[in-house]
């Protein structure tokens, strides 16, 4: 690795502090502080270009991947989609050339959404006009004649404090806030409205409300309504939520314009069932001088529903396992041991994620970093990671290897949801951020196919994520 510039001052004060060497010693010196940091740095881009070369052209992960879309499909966690997906994924790992395949427990979370779905507008003229929907994921169920009421459209959670019980009892109310568009990274919008799909049913029952409607979190007008949890509070009712559309969320809040008393009416037949047992799916590739220090690199297996779940996150499983997958052809053994992880029931409960950590914490692991990619397959931008500010200009120092892939965008802002809990024990966290542009409109819905992943984005992805892997393991952090 380069020379620090401390240690080159030492070199050159050494020199000053040696007289009788002057003759000899500038030559080396030239050496030491200039050519030795080019050479390091040629060596990193010759294995960064080994390992570029071996997923680009021998690469796994889309073969992968269309394996688990089409064989398995859905997943939700508790299903046996995700039994099969489990049995799937260890076999993958087996044949990358794991060391070790194992199977960590973990119960999860049992929501089924059940066979009927439908709503409508009822105008007050009598015309009644259908809407596309799907229950949110955790929501309760309707009576089987469903539901009825009154609708009151609010854009924040705020605005149901200012109804208050008198503006909102006995009504529907309708969350419509569309995605920001002046946000480049598309999940900056998709947080901000994010917080009214799991937190807006319960405020929405703590002043009386029947039912809640969500616009769908999409970054554009289209036809598909767009699922995600939502999260009760045991304090009020458990009302029955849904997602629409885009369009028919456009459509209605145009209705509730010229028509204030109109009525919606839906149905839905999910619910919660027991908890089932269920399992994080695990591969290691063993270290060769530090085995019981962990580098942890991993996506979630589970899926909604409503697709296949191939971008959210089917890209992320695959990616990681072709990182083992390649490090093992090109003939690389990792110094510290290498973990891919297929975390599971990180859409409904995070489960997954917890159990890899409690694990940790009872066996006194040392995790000395951690990874996910779980935002897409689409074409990787950069790295954000959560480090101390020493640590993080270190990283920095490794952001020119990666500009020839076009991985520009670095910040220290960010962990993964099945990863975070890791930074408890002193592991450094970090997330792929592909581009974001077209992520949401697959995202939970029933766009998110195989097809909808191009395989050499896919691929780059992976490659990426298993260059920063091995340069973590030659020189840490």
């Amino acid at each position: 690795m380069l020379f620090s510039e401390d240690t080159k001052q030492d070199l050159i004060k050494f020199v000053q502090n040696n007289v009788g060497m002057k003759r000899i010693i500038p030559t080396v010196l030239i050496i030491i502080l200039f050519y030795l940091p080019s050479q390091a740095q040629q060596n990193d881009s010759m294995m960064l270009n080994r390992i570029f070369a071996e997923i680009m052209v021998n690469g796994k992960a889309y073969d992968n991947l269309r394996s688990l879309c089409k064989q398995v499909g859905p997943r939700l966690s508790g299903s046996d989609n995700a039994e099969k997906a489990i049995q799937l994924t260890a076999s993958m790992l087996k044949i990358a050339g794991a060391d070790t395949v194992y199977l960590q427990p973990c119960k999860v979370p049992h929501w089924v959404r059940g066979s009927q779905e439908s709503a409508n507008m009822l105008l007050s003229d009598g015309t009644r006009q259908s809407m596309r929907l799907c229950a949110l994921g955790n929501s309760s169920g309707t009576p089987s004649a469903g539901i009825s009421g009154k609708v009151i459209e609010v854009s924040s959670l705020e605005e149901l404090s200012v109804l208050g019980e008198k503006g909102i009892k006995g009504k529907i109310v309708f969350f419509n806030k569309p995605m920001n568009p002046l946000y480049l990274r598309t999940f900056k919008a998709y947080g901000e409205c994010g917080v009214m799909r799991w937190g807006g049913p319960s405020e929405a029952a703590r002043f009386g409300a029947i039912g809640a409607v969500v616009r769908s979190l999409a970054s554009n007008d289209d036809d598909y309504p767009h699922t995600g949890v939502t999260e009760y509070n045991d304090s009020f009712p458990k009302i029955p939520a849904i997602a629409i559309s885009t369009n028919d969320a456009n459509r209605l809040s145009a209705s509730l314009k010229t028509d204030p008393s109109l009525q919606i009416n839906f149905i839905t037949s999910c619910k919660m069932l027991a908890d089932v047992l269920s399992y994080n799916v695990i591969g290691e590739l063993r270290g060769s001088s530090q085995p019981k220090e962990f580098i942890t690199v991993g996506g979630h297996l589970d899926s909604w529903d409503l697709a296949e779940g191939a971008h959210d996150d089917g890209t992320g499983c695959v990616q990681s396992i072709e990182i083992l997958r390649s490090l093992k052809a090109i003939g690389y053994r990792p110094k510290h041991t290498l973990r891919v992880v297929m975390f599971m029931n990180e859409e409904n409960g995070g489960r997954g994620g917890e159990a890899y950590y409690n694990f940790a914490v009872v066996n006194k692991e040392k995790h000395l970093f951690a990874i996910e990619s779980d935002a897409g397959g689409f074409s990787p931008r950069g790295f954000a990671t959560e480090m101390s500010a020493s640590q993080y200009q270190q990283f920095l120092k490794w952001k020119p290897l990666f500009e020839n892939y076009d991985m520009t965008q670095f910040s220290n802002d960010g962990d993964g949801s099945d990863i975070y809990h890791l930074k408890k024990i002193g592991a450094l966290v970090a997330e792929l951020r592909p581009d974001s542009q077209r992520y949401f409109d697959v995202h939970h819905a029933v766009t998110d196919t195989f097809e909808s992943v191009s395989k050499r984005e896919l691929h780059l992805g992976a490659f990426v994520m298993g260059a920063l892997i091995w340069l973590v393991d030659q020189y840490g952090l």
